[in-house]
């Protein structure tokens, strides 16, 4: 889990008990522009693994399986 993902479920969960200050929205904002420009690069990063280990190209497979390893929070 990335931190602003945690931060996320924060605002969330604050935004169920009552609402958000305009500060807390644009975070939340901030949090929801971060994660789908996660999403989208992990996703793209997925299907160009498919495709280099379906043309047998481990070399490239290698290369895109270290950038998946560097947008994975390390723990």
């Amino acid at each position: 889990m990335l931190a602003v993902h945690q931060r996320m479920a924060e605002l969330w969960t604050l935004r169920r008990a009552r609402n958000l200050t305009k500060a807390e929205q644009d975070e939340l904002m901030l949090c929801l522009e971060a994660n789908a420009t996660y999403v989208w690069n992990r996703l793209k990063l997925d299907n160009l693994s498919l495709c280099a280990s379906l043309t047998h190209d481990y070399e490239w497979l290698h290369e895109i399986c270290a950038r998946i390893e560097k947008l994975e929070p390390r723990h």
